[in-house]
């Protein structure tokens, strides 16, 4: 029986062929950590994701020309910008030369971090000692329970932009006060409160699980994980639109656009159904090694950055065993860890361990993208001062593949 009858499942002999490399090689890329394998229909087969096999074909070809190169970029390939704000190592991503990971565990706020990322050196944006109320026009939307976190918080804040007197003002520290009262009133939109002067990841914890100061721990470190990222989807998006001279609000809400969309900001959803789905099986250990049988993504695993591991996703989950590695809940999100990495070699990411937060404290799904969010802004506004004290404008080439004019 031919191993390649699912269409996104490849036998070595094509993957090698796509590669342009031996069998032994491939063994070698799958012992790095650079593509993963799984069970064939034969005893001692194995196949190949086919979406990993080519992206991995196509960095081979990014370098042997510039055009293609360049091309190649926009998809994890090449550096396209330069910028000083995050740096992506094996053990950590770096936030201005400081190792995130330290700062989670040395109790760093998201403010903190903020300050950090915005270059604020001895101003600290975070003084207000009272935050404005909602404007009547957005009350009812920021305040409805029923709208979707994302969603309404795209819905208000454009409008409080309409309320910013200084949205265009160029002096760093009056753009570096904006953002702070950004990060602020983002991260109430997206719980639907108001916002006030409570460090950011109180204001999340208290609304979700109040009076519990472990719980307010975690989330604060999770926050501090995903406060940068270097140029992810999101992050790119927002500095496209600040290139442009676009208010902070501007690049704030494209940051939530490009977040909206299933394949950046829907993988915190899938990492949580993906624990309560292997829950409802009964059987989390058969469930994981059918779905990866099947070629199923096992999503909140592996992260194509980090070959040896998602060093949030382990910082997170070292903290959530500490406080919560006794509970139920934690001995099946154990089962599930376990039974993902016999079968498949894969460890957590940060998108699986926010969505086993959720799942641990036995909170919907959609909270695990609220943090994703909250925190995100951070480097989103980093991104849009860096790019505007640069003054130049994002407008790439495209290379032509459609029909020839006639004529």
């Amino acid at each position: 029986m031919s191993d390649a009858l699912d269409p996104e499942l490849i036998p070595a002999n094509e993957a090698c062929a796509l590669l342009g490399i031996s069998a032994a090689t491939l063994y070698a890329y799958v012992s790095r950590g650079q593509l993963s394998s799984r069970p064939g229909t034969s005893a001692r087969s194995r196949v190949y994701l086919r979406a990993e096999v080519e992206r991995l074909a196509q960095r081979k070809r990014a370098g042997r020309g510039a055009e293609r190169g360049a091309a190649q970029s926009l998809d994890r390939g090449l550096p396209v910008l330069e910028t000083r704000i995050s740096l992506i190592r094996p053990d950590a991503p770096y936030y201005r030369g400081r190792s995130a990971v330290v700062a989670a565990q040395a109790g760093a706020t998201l403010e903190d971090i903020a300050r950090l990322l915005w270059e604020c050196e001895e101003q600290n944006p975070f003084t207000s000692t009272a935050l404005p109320a909602w404007p009547e026009r957005i009350a009812g939307l920021a305040l409805d329970a029923s709208l979707p976190p994302v969603e309404r918080t795209m819905a208000c804040i454009p409008l409080l932009a309409l309320e910013q007197r200084q949205s265009l003002n160029a002096a760093a520290p009056v753009r570096r006060e904006v953002a702070a009262l950004l990060l602020r009133q983002n991260a109430a939109l997206l719980v639907g409160t108001a916002a006030d002067t409570r460090p950011v990841h109180r204001l999340l914890a208290d609304a979700w699980v109040p009076g519990d100061a472990a719980f307010a721990e975690l989330v604060r470190a999770a926050l501090v994980l995903c406060a940068d990222h270097e140029l992810n989807v999101s992050a790119f998006a927002a500095r496209v639109v600040a290139s442009t001279g676009a208010h902070l609000h501007a690049t704030v809400s494209a940051g939530l656009a490009a977040l909206s969309g299933p394949r950046h900001g829907g993988a915190t959803a899938r990492a949580h159904a993906l624990l309560v789905d292997a829950e409802a099986s009964g059987a989390p250990a058969a469930f994981i090694a059918e779905r990866w049988r099947r070629g199923d993504e096992l999503p909140g695993f592996n992260h194509l950055l980090y070959p040896e591991g998602d060093p949030r996703g382990a910082e997170v989950l070292r903290q959530l065993r500490e406080r919560c590695g006794d509970s139920p809940r934690m001995r099946h999100v154990e089962a599930v860890l376990a039974a993902t990495e016999e079968v498949s070699g894969q460890r957590p990411n940060i998108d699986g361990m926010l969505g086993a937060i959720c799942y641990v404290y036995e909170l919907p799904g959609a909270h695990a993208l609220v943090m994703f969010a909250t925190a995100r802004l951070t480097g989103w506004l980093a991104h849009a001062l860096e790019q505007q004290a640069l003054g130049t404008l994002i407008r790439p080439r495209a290379r032509y593949t459609g029909l020839a004019p006639r004529g």
